[in-house]
């Protein structure tokens, strides 16, 4: 992790700049991914219920 940092503070700004885009991008990407494999294991199953129960019951607020 050291030799990341290091290389990072050599950078150029704009570089920099770019290497944190990626970053934002990787870093969604890899979220999206556990998020499929939450859902394909069942693992979000009762989060999904509980929000259809809360919802039937006039519990939900629209989104903005």
């Amino acid at each position: 992790m050291q030799q990341i940092e290091s290389a990072i503070a050599k950078l150029k700004p704009k570089d920099v700049h770019k290497l944190a885009e990626w970053l934002r991008e990787y870093r969604e990407a890899l979220w999206d991914r556990q998020l499929a494999a939450d859902a394909k294991t069942g693992r979000l199953n009762s989060l999904i219920s509980k929000a259809k129960s809360e919802y039937r019951q006039g519990k939900a607020t629209p989104f903005p």
